[in-house]
């Protein structure tokens, strides 16, 4: 369970011809000690990316789906089971990991800017900068201290994204704001309120926005092989689903509508320098499928993953050769997908919104080369052990025939942040802080806009939204982040954050048993497939006992725990 990443092992690995801890310039270097102090610098602005985690394994080495209304995990013995039940506490929380990852995240960035305090005398050791009798290492020399900068920048940023993750998780965290001496070790810190910890982040990012690398691919420096670095977009995504998040009920409980307008803002930021238009009737599964996302003006932030076969192993139907079943989609998400035509009594995935036939397989798809038949009797029998508990498998994310019984392996981006969550972000705080149809001054749309432009890039087709007060607008933005969000690990926590959770996550899973009429025809029937619970401290999760004691009593429980 536990993913724990050890970084400063790993630095220690590296660097271990020189002293971990010695920051000093050595003004004798020679050339290859030169070469050795410039690789452990580029190594440092490295080291706080690796604590990045990909949504592929967060939960039962799956997706974070089976935790919320959008999927069921296949075996009925799993971590999945301790969200389902309410039951996770300072004993027992499967993704607590997490928490340990992030704050050495936050020290590797910490580590990296005290290490190249002095970056530009490391850069300049044993090099000709003038020029005079190297043009070449003086042209190299202002490449790397340009890298450098940019690396600086990243580390201030790495260190807003990891406490955006722990807030999101924890409410107030302890902030750690230095490497060494006091206030330097999260467990020797009370937390802060999550109002510091929103503040602190923004002031991290706007610190640095001027900093930050605007686009790897067309710098003329040659630095196209450093996408998946941040960048300023990222930055800009960072701080506005953060401040969305805060505006948000759980953690706005007083309705401060300034904070919804400072959320808006931060969206309209970010759809400004960015200048895209979502094109209309896109293919949305193919966005997903190997490294399109990293070619894809969508794309604001992506993790590049090794090729591999292991979301397919997971979820692929236990009928198909090497498949596991996974996290199956609900009949509470399926009936989501609005029609674009008119319901077809015998089908009922036929004239629905395009997005559900590339995120869910249901019976009659056509996928792995065959067609799905979950009938009795059929392929993929629902009595079969083993398969879906649910009637559907999940699609989105997977190469389709991908052979894993001969090792076949494909290539996959965990997509963290991309525009149209851009734009949703934007039409729900705007609508909070100004309405549907209203755009203020220096506004780049209005909320309804916004929305539809999400809406038209999945179909033209679908009905248009005609609710002009603000709550019914409001649902309106809630179904569509449940959609074309599905299974990027934003349900669970759109449900905690608008305060909805209590009554979705204490509401039956649902899904569909499959038979046949006199005439073969399949028919369905909704059915219930599980009862879950959430309790009211669920809202937040629960710092580890390991953590409270480690404190000596100054990080204080979330309430409940």
């Amino acid at each position: 369970m536990t993913k724990r990443f050890p970084y400063f092992i790993a630095l220690l690995a590296i660097t271990a011809s020189c002293s971990f801890l010695d920051t000093k310039i050595d003004t004798f270097t020679t050339p290859e000690m030169a070469q050795t102090r410039y690789n452990t610098l580029w190594a440092f602005a490295n080291a706080f990316y690796a604590p990045l985690q990909s949504g592929f394994s967060v939960l039962d080495d799956n997706l974070f789906a089976a935790a919320s209304d959008e999927a069921i995990q296949t075996a009925t013995e799993s971590d999945a089971t301790y969200f389902n039940n309410g039951t996770i506490n300072a004993n027992m929380n499967p993704v607590s990991f997490l928490y340990d990852n992030y704050y050495e995240g936050i020290r590797a960035a910490l580590f990296f800017l005290d290490y190249a305090k002095d970056g530009e005398e490391f850069l300049a050791l044993n090099r000709d900068i003038s020029g005079e009798n190297d043009i070449d290492n003086q042209i190299s020399y202002e490449k790397d201290v340009r890298s450098l900068n940019w690396y600086r920048a990243e580390a201030y940023v790495a260190m807003a994204y990891y406490y955006s993750e722990l807030i999101k998780m924890y409410g107030g965290v302890p902030l750690v704001k230095t490497l060494y001496g006091d206030g330097n070790d999260s467990g020797s810190l009370g937390r802060a309120t999550y109002d510091e910890c929103v503040d602190y982040i923004v002031e991290l990012i706007d610190s640095q926005l001027d900093n930050l690398q605007e686009d790897w691919a067309t710098h003329p420096d040659n630095v196209a092989s450093r996408a998946g670095r941040f960048d300023k977009a990222t930055a800009m995504a960072i701080k506005a689903r953060t401040l969305l998040y805060a505006a948000s009920p759980r953690n706005n409980p007083e309705g401060d509508k300034t904070k919804w307008e400072k959320a808006a803002r931060a969206a309209a930021d970010l759809i400004e320098f960015k200048n895209y238009t979502m094109p209309e009737e896109r293919n949305y599964g193919g966005y997903f499928m190997g490294a399109n996302p990293q070619y894809d003006n969508e794309t604001i932030y992506a993790v590049r993953m090794e090729a591999s076969s292991a979301p397919e192993n997971a979820n692929y139907p236990i009928t198909t050769p090497g498949g596991g079943s996974g996290v199956t989609p609900t009949e509470n998400l399926v009936s989501s997908y609005e029609y674009i035509g008119p319901e077809d009594p015998v089908d009922p995935y036929k004239n629905r919104d395009p997005r559900l036939a590339a995120t869910i397989v249901y019976n009659g798809s056509h996928w792995n080369g065959r067609d799905i038949d979950m009938t009795s009797g059929g392929t993929d029998d629902l009595s079969i052990r083993n398969t879906s508990r649910t009637g559907y498998y999940l699609k989105k994310f997977l190469t389709d025939n991908l052979n894993l019984t001969q090792g076949e392996t494909a290539q996959h981006m965990w997509v963290v942040y991309r525009y149209a969550e851009v734009l949703l972000n934007y039409a729900e705080a705007m609508n909070e802080a100004f309405g549907p149809d209203a755009v203020p001054q220096d506004y780049p749309m209005s909320a309804r806009e916004a929305l539809m432009q999400v809406r038209n890039s999945a179909s033209l087709s679908l009905p248009a939204v005609t609710e002009t007060a603000v709550p019914e607008f409001r649902e309106r933005v809630k179904h569509e982040r449940r959609v074309e969000l599905a299974f990027e690990d934003h349900r669970y926590w759109d449900l905690l954050r608008w305060g909805d959770a209590m009554e979705v996550l204490n509401s039956p899973v649902k899904g569909v048993r499959i038979g046949k009429n006199s005439n073969g025809i399949p028919q369905y029937q909704e059915r219930e497939v599980a009862v879950r619970v959430f309790n009211e401290r669920n809202y937040y999760m629960p710092f580890t006992n390991a953590e409270i004691l480690k404190s000596n009593g100054k990080l204080e429980q979330n309430n409940g725990y």
